[in-house]
């Protein structure tokens, strides 16, 4: 089928980008200027050709023109953009009326208002996991080192915080030590609040990124990938909680692995642990 692909930031629409063509769906790429990479192109030139269409990240009255115009009616959204970016954009007269409607100007307010718009085009907006099911987190214990008693406890104490800051689209992401509260995630995004508890408190802080307790899959959704065993080991992180099943592992088992080298503890979260804490 044809499939229309919104790409940000990061691996994650490269993947989806992958994954679609090698099913076979004609894939129409439109990525946003200074936020999608440019090697997207390069991806979609492989094998069954995709185009590749530039946007500015106000420019949604164009993203609907150029879906439209390729016979798109389903597309998903896939990758970042930084929130604050949203302090400066310069709506079209589309992106202007979904502004204008959007209660907040929080994540889940203006993405639902953007997938009401598509769909008043007819184009219905679906899962950006459809493809990538395989990269789902899994339950559990997902490296060799578990959390110690000490870290258990931080994971107990921190679940119910990180379910109520993300259920009010604050952030997705705690880090907690000695069942403190060291750092919570707004705008900045999950590796810079890391960063900050680092230098707040220290090494061996246990950092919680839940997904928000009512999760659109369409939109939002966690992900993790080297980057953040990269910072995690830069900050001396001892212990990473991510939800199963609702959290996208990027670069896969190579995730795991990096942070067995880097003696980092990775659990995965079942969707009914909820308030109980980790394993």
């Amino acid at each position: 089928m044809r499939i229309g692909l919104i790409a940000g930031n990061g691996k994650f629409p490269f993947l989806v980008l992958e994954a679609a063509k090698s099913l076979g769906h004609d894939v129409t790429v439109v990525a946003i200027n200074d936020e999608a990479y440019p090697e997207i192109e390069t991806i979609a030139a492989v094998g069954r050709p995709s185009e590749v269409h530039w946007v500015s990240l106000g420019q949604l009255g164009r993203c609907i023109e150029i879906l439209k115009d390729a016979g798109i009616k389903q597309a998903l959204m896939a990758g970042q953009v930084k929130h604050n970016k949203l302090f400066s954009v310069v709506p079209d007269l589309t992106a202007l009326s979904v502004l204008r409607k959007a209660a907040t100007k929080n994540t889940d307010a203006l993405i639902s208002a953007v997938a009401d718009v598509l769909q008043d085009n007819g184009i219905d907006l679906i899962d950006s996991t459809l493809f990538l099911e395989p990269l789902l987190a899994r339950e559990g214990h997902l490296t060799s080192r578990r959390p110690t008693i000490d870290q258990q406890k931080d994971l107990q104490f921190g679940y119910e915080i990180a379910d109520a800051i993300a259920g009010l689209d604050i952030g997705q992401t705690i880090v907690v030590k000695d069942r403190a509260v060291v750092a919570v995630e707004a705008m900045e995004g999950t590796d810079e609040v890391i960063m900050r508890a680092s230098r707040l408190a220290g090494s061996g802080v246990t950092v919680i990124k839940v997904a928000k307790p009512e999760q659109d899959m369409r939109f939002d959704v966690p992900v993790i990938g080297l980057p953040t065993i990269k910072t995690l080991c830069e900050a001396r992180a001892a212990t990473l909680s991510i939800d199963a099943g609702r959290t996208l592992i990027l670069d896969g088992s190579q995730v795991f692995d990096a942070a067995d080298q880097a003696g980092v503890a990775i659990v995965g979260r079942s969707l009914g642990q909820g308030k109980t804490g980790s394993e």
